[in-house]
């Protein structure tokens, strides 16, 4: 795949993961017996990289993408996040390391009913004692084109502008690592490629890892490497 970024120093390939697996093995008991959604997969990802990860519905790409965040615990195999075995951890030590390092775009949003656009995108920074949180939650929603509906709740926004909200509030903490479960998938195209843009932007210019699960072909072409997950295998590792 043609990357979006290069170093005059050093390829991708000489420079330290960022995240990595060992491994990973995930299996659940099913009324006809258990079921191997994959098992021992090995995975490497270097600072700086983007990455997508392609595969059918049911593959297990967006299980896989939670253990890589640790949001899920594997049944077998090791996960390392910025230099830590996030499988050796409990769930608050986990939470401590995404809250470092990782932002998630969730595929179904999961904002809070209660709070408005910008306390929503505020939360991650007040949860981590943050500065200049109200400045910084208005800024991102800017960025993704919400800078007029600050103060709406997300009952009074469109499904697109729900997964923005997402958007800005996994980069409002500017971390390390980056990952999102169908970020454009419920935008228009237009919205989509204006978000896409964003996210490839801020993986040239700041150096952030960018790990993307989706369906569409057209925004794999636009990541450093592309993956896919069949029959409980990884492809293209």
């Amino acid at each position: 795949m043609a990357s979006e970024s290069t170093e005059p120093e050093a390829g991708i390939a000489t420079r330290a993961p960022v995240l990595r697996t060992e491994g990973l093995t995930m299996r659940f008991s099913g009324p006809d017996g258990e079921i191997r959604l994959f098992d021992g997969l090995d995975l490497s990802i270097t600072r700086g990289e983007s990455v997508a990860i392609l595969g059918a519905s049911g593959s297990g790409k967006s299980t896989l993408l939670g253990l890589l965040a640790g949001l899920d615990v594997p049944t077998g195999g090791r996960v390392w996040l910025a230099d830590q075995e996030i499988t050796a951890l409990d769930e608050d030590q986990r939470a401590r390391v995404r809250g470092e390092h990782l932002g998630f775009i969730f595929q179904a949003f999961h904002l809070l009913g209660g709070l408005n656009a910008l306390e929503n995108v505020m939360l991650p920074l007040e949860l981590a004692g943050g500065a200049r949180a109200r400045a910084r939650a208005g800024e991102a929603l800017a960025r993704v084109g919400l800078g007029g509906r600050l103060h709406h709740y997300p009952r009074q926004l469109s499904g697109g502008e729900q997964q923005r909200v997402a958007i800005a509030r996994a980069l409002v903490t500017e971390p390390s690592l980056l990952m999102g479960d169908e970020p454009t998938g419920n935008l228009d195209r237009r919205t989509g490629e204006q978000v896409a843009d964003l996210l490839f932007r801020i993986n040239r210019e700041q150096g952030t890892t960018l790990v993307l699960v989706t369906h569409d072909p057209a925004l794999g072409e636009r990541c450093d490497r592309v993956l896919n997950l069949a029959d409980g295998r990884l492809e293209g590792v």
